[in-house]
């Protein structure tokens, strides 16, 4: 098995990660008008949670475990929804956790470098890094569920504007996500101009039908913003309300995203367009959808609760409805489609995942990228998943356990901020944990029923990517710790090397992922070719703790004597890498770099599988077959092709 040694010793070849020196590091976020940001946020961040009244109230009442739509379950149902979306949404995400910014960005994979970052010495716990890193594995199986759940959802309406749609329901769900994932390599950029216009359509049309069928029972709305009625419901019904709580967070799916979307709008933005728009469009949607079961006096109920959100629309309004309803899951699946691309490159910048080909789809926005791999990874599982469940509300049994089991890591991550970095005392701290855990623990719970009728599935999905990213995790270690026990120190060598060997005109660049010893290039080089070139540079990549390095903190140097230099490269882990850009900007280690006179230097290790205490047989194997299918490094620091030359030497872990 041959692989390169940078892509195990550095994570991404000659990668490296610097913690506590990047901590007073900004961010690369630009300042914008509030107001158009936040319209901005509601074409991208909310669509998620946006397309969920297309089936969150169906699936309580007439889902895997239906319960009867009287007056008692549809207030307590509704309650349910509001002060869900007001703990999980608002007061959890929105006024707490987004306040947990990593230099302006979110996510979990922000929220462990930053826990990493701020607790200076004290490197990140393994219960910490595991359940960050289960998390992230959660959001993959969540990016593969959401486009097939719904625009499936979506695409089910056309059986109301036409009966003979409905044989060709999943055949359209499917022409619709395989031309999605199609253009994600022509970038979204001029696609992302039209989102922000349709989301506000849609919500707009959302409160509007909504609004039609509270004016039949405008009572509604006092009874929905009761939260006796969610207890009177649990009261009466004990089990069977648990049990529907597994339904309702169907409402708040997306919630996460507000988080992981964080550093494209910001914090205000997302809270203005949640608090003022999105959050009163969707209740009075819900709201309508009770109020139109309610108050409905001819033919049984049952018949509107299949479906309620396509039935409480005009006969007039159905065509544009279905059409809006449709670009809507459009949207909210390319959310989650550039989610997964973003916190892809977020792994792989912090030693998580091996290197793979990230192409950038735009000159100006560094966040607008697309990774081959990953797109045509997640189709893949996402034709399977439209195939295999056939409709939506199949669906929604897998739906909600990779939310919630997100939702419940970012509580246990949040309470590690609140007491180790924020500094809160208990009295203040326990009290919204006890809250969070709660709400979170129940809603897990009730979606862990599910697991027979199809939430095995993101709970698969998610321990194979979890067994992935800690496998390379932890091969990269022991390989790093490998190479490290035979390394030369470089003032040693500078000695002896420069008095015995042959100087030759030229610049050699070594990659490197440690910033102490000899890298293994450099020794091969001189044994076999045995000759130095006149300026040597021992380069090393440091991925820092932050999303955004600036300027002035983007190269350090260090003069090493007989031409011998060591240049570090510091980047953000949401910056783009490339050398030979970043070496035009360095002139003062003996001039500056000209690509014609450059040769770049690789070390390329023939991993050999061994009986070793750290990793079993069985992930060592894994491991090499991760890193022989990583991208190269020549491709990944996009070093010029005709510059490079690849050594080789064995390593046993």
């Amino acid at each position: 098995m041959t692989v390169e040694s940078q892509q195990a010793a550095g994570g991404a070849g000659g990668v490296a990660t610097a913690a506590a020196e990047t901590a007073h590091y900004g961010h690369g976020h630009h300042s914008d008008g509030r107001l158009k940001l936040a319209v901005g946020a509601i074409g991208v961040v909310f669509g998620d949670i946006g397309t969920s009244p297309l089936y969150a109230f169906r699936e309580t009442f007439a889902g895997h475990h239906p319960i009867e739509a009287d007056r008692l379950h549809i207030y307590g149902v509704l309650s349910l929804v509001f002060w869900s979306m007001m703990l999980v949404v608002t007061f959890k995400y929105v006024l707490t956790i987004m306040k947990a910014d990593n230099k302006g960005e979110g996510g979990s994979l922000a929220l462990l470098a930053l826990i990493s970052r701020s607790s200076g010495e004290k490197r990140w716990t393994w219960p910490i890094i595991l359940l960050g890193v289960f998390a992230t594995a959660l959001f993959y199986g969540d990016s593969m569920i959401t486009p097939a759940m719904s625009v499936l959802s979506a695409t089910e309406g056309l059986s109301y504007v036409n009966k003979g749609f409905e044989p060709y329901i999943v055949p359209i769900a499917l022409a619709i996500l395989i031309g999605l994932f199609a253009i994600q390599a022509r970038g979204t950029a001029k696609v992302g101009a039209l989102f922000g216009p349709i989301m506000l359509a849609y919500f707009t049309m959302l409160a509007i039908l909504g609004m039609i069928h509270i004016v039949d029972h405008p009572g509604i709305v006092i009874e929905t913003l009761n939260p006796v009625n969610a207890l009177r419901f649990f009261y009466v019904d004990g089990f069977t309300a648990f049990i529907a709580l597994g339904a309702v967070v169907l409402a708040v799916t997306g919630a996460e995203a507000l988080y992981a979307d964080m550093g494209h709008f910001g914090r205000g933005p997302i809270g203005l367009s949640w608090m003022t728009f999105v959050l009163p469009a969707l209740m009075l949607n819900y709201m309508g959808q009770g109020a139109m079961v309610l108050e409905a006096d001819m033919g049984p109920r049952g018949d509107l609760i299949a479906d309620p959100f396509f039935q409480m629309m005009p006969e007039a309004w159905q065509v544009p409805v279905v059409i809006l309803a449709i670009l809507a899951t459009i949207i909210a699946s390319q959310a989650v489609i550039s989610g997964a691309f973003s916190l892809t490159q977020q792994a792989i910048q912090l030693g998580f995942m091996p290197r793979l080909r990230v192409e950038h789809t735009s000159a100006s926005a560094a966040g607008q990228i697309y990774i081959p791999v990953v797109n045509w990874g997640l189709m893949v599982m996402v034709i399977i998943l439209v195939l295999f469940f056939g409709s939506s509300s199949n669906l929604a049994a897998a739906y909600g356990i990779a939310v919630t089991g997100a939702m419940f890591i970012d509580t246990c991550l949040l309470s590690v901020v609140l007491f180790t970095l924020w500094k809160w005392p208990a009295w203040k701290a326990l009290p919204l944990l006890a809250i969070f855990f709660i709400v979170d623990i129940a809603y897990f719970g009730a979606n862990l029923i599910k697991v027979p009728d199809g939430g095995w599935v993101p709970l698969a999905i998610g321990l194979t990517i979890f067994t992935l990213l800690t496998t390379w995790s932890r091969g990269r270690k022991l390989m790093q710790q490998e190479m490290a026990e035979g390394a030369m120190p470089i003032p040693v060598f500078v000695k002896s090397a420069a008095n015995s060997a042959t100087r030759v005109p030229g610049t050699a660049v070594f990659m490197t992922s440690s910033s102490d010893g000899v890298p293994h290039a450099l020794l091969h080089n001189l044994k076999h070719n045995k000759v130095l070139h006149a300026r040597i540079i021992l380069l090393t990549i440091k991925i820092a703790d932050v999303p955004f390095v600036p300027e002035e903190k983007f190269c350090l140097l260090e003069d090493l004597g007989q031409g011998f230099h060591r240049l570090v490269l510091n980047y953000g882990f949401m910056q783009p890498i490339d050398v030979p850009e970043a070496l035009t900007r360095v002139t003062s280690c003996g001039g500056e770099f000209k690509m014609l006179e450059t040769s770049f230097f690789l070390s390329r290790q023939t991993l050999i599988a061994a009986s070793k205490p750290g990793m079993p047989i069985w992930r060592e194997k894994l491991f090499a077959w991760m890193l022989r299918n990583s991208e190269s490094a020549m491709e990944y620091f996009r070093l010029p092709t005709n510059r490079v030359v690849e050594l080789g030497s064995q390593v046993a872990i």
